[in-house]
């Protein structure tokens, strides 16, 4: 058998075990679910992607040939559910978990998930699945007290994008820088036409900005532009109008098309200048919570109580522009 005939078959055998495995995915997908036995819900999302909300923020699933690849591993005392979601999605092992961030909601169940993985590669990089993360993310969960080095990144990015194939599909990550954090990514999966957007977009409140990890209200907006490069709006002239949208996954809440991304970032772009106006005519930032800059959208995404309230949000906006101003004296 020549080269060239040992690649032929080799394509055909891929492609077969690539629909039996798609097959098996779509037919657990529709039995995973079972919320009087406290299951976490699977969203079929588009061709071999799903999406896992529940414990932590939603955690994004790609299956195929290769095996699983996980965008983010929730959080670390939901792992137990997650893994038993994922094996009712499909019995093939999970090879890859590729954090946007280094929040305990995206980062926290990295070790138990990574050790019950396998890895790609042979000889594999580590004792169980990979974790990819942008440099920070590596920095941060190290300097995290009690986190264990087992759930550290196992490889560490330091350009602005990463890209791998796995399961035949191209797969970039985009490091956005000074966003909700120093660490954020995007996770671009092109044959899917699907995006995570991790914790930038939170369609369950206004986005965290992380002051400590190196997050900025500029960044947020400048990185909620850039998914909106990635993120394209359906074309109304196709016949199946729902599957030609990039379908972009939150932190929290329901899978979000382009006009829902576009919304988000004017939302945050009109509190931003509100505030940026208030601050020019020197209203300190007691007079700016009591002026309420947020209260056309706090219907929607605002909060009084919990770990972000809305008054969390308009302090971190002030402080973030607070600071830019005063690195331009």
């Amino acid at each position: 058998m020549t080269q060239a005939t040992r690649a032929l078959v080799h394509r055909a055998v891929a492609a077969v075990l690539s629909v039996v495995v798609l097959g098996l995915c779509g037919l657990a997908s529709a039995q995973a679910a079972d919320p009087d036995n406290g299951d976490l819900e699977v969203v079929p999302v588009n061709k071999n992607i799903y999406m896992i909300p529940g414990d932590g923020g939603n955690v994004l699933v790609q299956v195929g040939v290769d095996g699983v690849v996980l965008v983010n591993a929730g959080a670390a005392d939901g792992t137990d559910r997650l893994l038993a979601t994922v094996k009712k999605i499909t019995p093939l092992p999970i090879r890859y978990i590729i954090d946007t961030d280094g929040d305990a909601d995206s980062a926290g169940g990295n070790s138990a998930i990574a050790a019950a993985g396998q890895s790609l590669y042979n000889p594999p990089i580590g004792p169980g699945a990979s974790i990819l993360a942008f440099s920070t993310v590596l920095a941060r969960v190290a300097q995290t007290p009690g986190y264990p080095d087992s759930g550290w990144p196992t490889e560490a990015f330091l350009s602005s994008q990463y890209s791998l194939i796995i399961n035949g599909e191209p797969i970039v990550v985009f490091h956005q820088p000074t966003a909700h954090s120093d660490g954020d990514s995007f996770v671009l999966f092109r044959n899917s036409n699907v995006v995570d957007a991790g914790n930038v977009m939170d369609m369950s409140r206004f986005p965290v900005i992380d002051l400590a990890h190196g997050g900025s209200i500029r960044g947020e907006i400048d990185a909620l532009d850039n998914l909106l490069q990635l993120a394209i709006a359906p074309a109304p002239l196709v016949y199946d109008y729902n599957d030609n949208a990039t379908a972009v996954i939150p932190a929290h809440g329901r899978v979000c098309e382009q006009w829902e991304v576009v919304d988000y970032r004017d939302m945050v772009v009109i509190i931003t200048d509100t505030i940026a106006d208030m601050m020019k005519r020197h209203m300190t930032l007691q007079q700016i919570e009591a002026a309420d800059p947020a209260k056309a959208y706090e219907a929607r995404y605002g909060s009084t109580t919990g770990p972000w309230t809305t008054n969390m949000f308009v302090a971190a906006v002030y402080h973030s522009l607070q600071a830019a101003n005063a690195k331009k004296k």
